[in-house]
């Protein structure tokens, strides 16, 4: 059990995802979730694991929870930076993905050679990972208490919307009978 409150560690979460998904879309022009194999499905945005925000995001966010000049501009240094680097990590991943398809495609595939190259994937993935955490808390750092709940309850909100949408659409999707 943690010793913190169920709600501060909810903001907590709320705040991190927030930060991250800004930092993913301000280094991802083209956002995608990517499979072993080179397999590539679009995420779209609000989408669970997907990726949404960027730039715009990151700056709805500041208005949300009226950061202060200097707060932005701290925040906008901090997405920036790790943007940069992101995307250096995105060409080596789009590099691993291209080995990996013609890894798949030879006449015979070579299962040892196969993880072998899922495992430097997933190296990189943990290294991204890192990355966008590393962003997040410098970002969280900026923020004031205050601010940070503010932004786990419009979180909370924005998911709770987007799951309505989901399941009115779902409704709308069933066969009728």
């Amino acid at each position: 059990m943690s010793t913190f409150p169920r709600s501060l560690r909810a903001v907590v979460a709320g705040v991190i995802v927030a930060v991250a998904s800004a930092v993913a879309m301000t280094a991802f022009a083209q956002p995608q979730m990517v499979r072993f194999g080179g397999h590539a499905g679009q995420a779209g945005p609000g989408a669970p694991g997907g990726w949404m925000g960027g730039p715009r995001m990151t700056e709805r966010m500041l208005d949300s929870v009226n950061a202060t000049e200097a707060q932005r501009t701290q925040i906008r240094q901090i997405m920036q930076a790790a943007a940069a680097e992101l995307r250096a990590q995105r060409e080596a991943a789009r590099s691993l993905r291209e080995q990996a398809m013609n890894l798949l495609t030879q006449p015979t595939v070579d299962a040892g050679a196969a993880e072998a190259l899922r495992q430097q994937m997933l190296a990189q993935h943990d290294q991204a990972s890192k990355r966008m955490l590393q962003a997040m808390l410098d970002a969280s750092r900026v923020l004031t208490a205050e601010q940070r709940a503010q932004l786990g309850e419009r979180i909370k909100q924005r998911r709770e919307m987007f799951e309505r949408h989901r399941r009115e659409r779902m409704q709308l999707d069933q066969p009728k009978q």
